[in-house]
């Protein structure tokens, strides 16, 4: 009688989903919908209608048009579906960094010494400058950028992941396999790496929101992507130019995109940073 009268119970669904789970939810909507009409918008982000010109926002175009009469809204999800690709790109290296040299640290304490050096190198020197020196010395463009932000944005996760794998090599079971005759490359690829791993995750998550305001704000100094690309740094710096004469939209509609993107990974990476570490979640 008891699990009869206990079984509804059981199979109730929650009334709303938990605050932890709605924002990333809510975050993974976003980027869905950007993809969508990126993919339905973008192809005019090109289009060039004279008799357009600067016009405000409308029902239209709801971002307004540019000087060259192109709709600002198909400008902007093209802008921002170039923002992903160089995040996405840019991250996905910074985190491979990030392992392997952490993985490097764990052979010996030379290895260890040798990667916290360059590890306090990197955060040591100017951030923007090294972004703008490394952008010019690749020579400027897309992959330029990528490889800028990339070798720029690994030595936090770097230390994380370092510190994650000291912890791991002073463990009873690490130690306990290297008494049974295993060897270094072993217990780093067998114990030590599975350990990382969910923290490498959250930091690519995490990088992506840096990655994508760095490229925009490369673009938006010269040393970015090509000027022909409807990149969101690029958008900004037209934007400047005819600020003054209050055309207002050009600056105001990519900067809320660029940063409703960016919160939209944070949140993201926070959520999975909760999930993954139960101390985390608990507080």
């Amino acid at each position: 009688m008891s699990s009869i009268e206990t079984a509804p119970h059981s199979r109730r669904w929650p009334a709303s989903m938990p605050a932890h789970l709605l924002r990333p939810a809510l975050g993974l909507s976003l980027l869905v919908a950007l993809g969508i009409a990126a993919a339905m918008l973008g192809e005019g982000a090109m289009r060039a209608d004279f008799q357009s010109r600067f016009q405000p926002p409308t029902l239209a175009h709801p971002f307004g048009t540019d000087q060259l009469g192109r709709d600002m809204l198909a400008r902007t999800l093209a802008g921002l579906g170039v923002s992903m690709q160089v995040g996405l790109a840019a991250a996905a290296i910074s985190t491979v960094v990030a392992v392997l040299l952490a993985l490097v640290a764990g052979l010996h304490r030379a290895a260890d010494a040798a990667v916290s050096f360059v590890i306090d190198l990197f955060l040591g020197l100017p951030h923007l400058v090294l972004l703008v020196l490394l952008s010019f010395a690749f020579g400027g463009g897309t992959q330029a950028v990528i490889l800028a932000v990339a070798l720029t944005h690994w030595p936090r996760l770097g230390r994380v992941l370092r510190a994650e794998l000291m912890q791991v090599q002073a463990s009873d079971y690490v130690r306990t396999s290297y008494a049974l005759g295993r060897s270094r490359g072993f217990v780093l690829i067998r114990h030590a790496l599975p350990h990382l791993l969910p923290q490498a995750l959250i930091g690519f998550i995490l990088l992506f929101p840096h990655a994508i305001l760095h490229e925009a704000g490369l673009t938006f100094l010269g040393f970015g992507l090509e000027p022909s690309r409807p990149a969101v740094g690029i958008l900004l710096a037209d934007a400047m130019k005819t600020l003054a004469a209050g055309r207002w939209w050009l600056a105001l509609f990519p900067g809320l995109c660029l940063l409703g993107l960016v919160l939209a990974f944070d949140n993201i990476g926070n959520a999975v940073r909760r999930a993954l570490d139960p101390r985390g979640a608990r507080s």
